[in-house]
């Protein structure tokens, strides 16, 4: 079951480029399949709700979410990959480099889910909080510190630390799941994954609560030293599908 609050289905972001022909399938020659943990946490993101796939190669993730009914935003720098998707359905693309210029969507640009797998450039990580929309859904997934000892990449540039990935997304994000360990298959490596949500942020003051205070009253009912109206609206974050 996706949240009932928040999410929502931002546009993609103008000055991108968009497939137009209908949507072929997930299985093009040369894709691994997308990954399970991508699968695992999909169904928190919005119906409809415009997902971002970071470092997206040739778009195992944005092919699988637009099959899904989601519009996506590819963004790579390489050219060839992103040519692959120009016929794709659902799909805009961007060229663009992550690493050596400056962000290239604009500021204001908000998604229902960002995704990220094998994939590490940790002065972007603030841009990616940043651009998820009141109840979007963050998916991430990279190599760890360990994986030298199994094979590619063993660049620490490029292998998270011990409990990095948690670290940055709170407290900025409510953390639905984490793991950091070891992983056997579809080949043996050391790895981070998480899934976390922006939640809905309360208001400051309700009107029930103005109108006491303008009146000369403090009659809100408090715990501890909260307002009651700070309490968030449920969500049921699914664990299960």
């Amino acid at each position: 079951m996706t949240p009932t609050s928040g999410g929502g289905a931002p546009p993609a972001p103008k000055g991108l480029a968009h497939g137009g022909l209908a949507h072929q399938g997930p299985t093009h020659a040369g894709l691994s399949e997308p990954s399970g943990w991508v699968r695992q946490w999909a169904h928190l993101i919005a119906p409809g709700g415009t997902v971002l796939d970071l470092a997206s190669g040739a778009g195992r993730h944005a092919r699988w979410f637009a099959a899904h009914g989601h519009p996506v935003a590819a963004l790579d720098r390489d050219v060839a990959a992103l040519a692959t998707m120009r016929d794709v359905a659902g799909i805009a693309t961007l060229e663009c480099d992550l690493e050596g210029a400056p962000w290239p969507l604009p500021d204001d640009a908000r998604f229902a889910g960002i995704v990220v797998t094998n994939y590490l450039y940790r002065p972007l990580m603030p841009r990616l909080i940043d651009a998820l929309a009141s109840g979007g859904v963050l998916i991430y997934e990279t190599f760890a510190q360990g994986n030298e000892t199994v094979g590619k990449p063993s660049n620490p540039a490029f292998l998270l630390a011990p409990g990095e990935l948690l670290a940055v997304c709170t407290p900025a994000l409510r953390v639905i799941a984490y793991q950091d360990g070891f992983i056997p298959q579809p080949r043996e490596a050391f790895v981070q994954r998480i899934c976390a949500v922006r939640e809905m942020r309360p208001a400051q003051n309700s009107s029930a609560e103005n109108f006491a205070r303008q009146n000369g009253a403090d009659t809100v009912e408090r715990t501890g030293n909260s307002a009651a109206t700070q309490v968030l609206p449920l969500v049921r974050y699914d664990l299960t599908r």
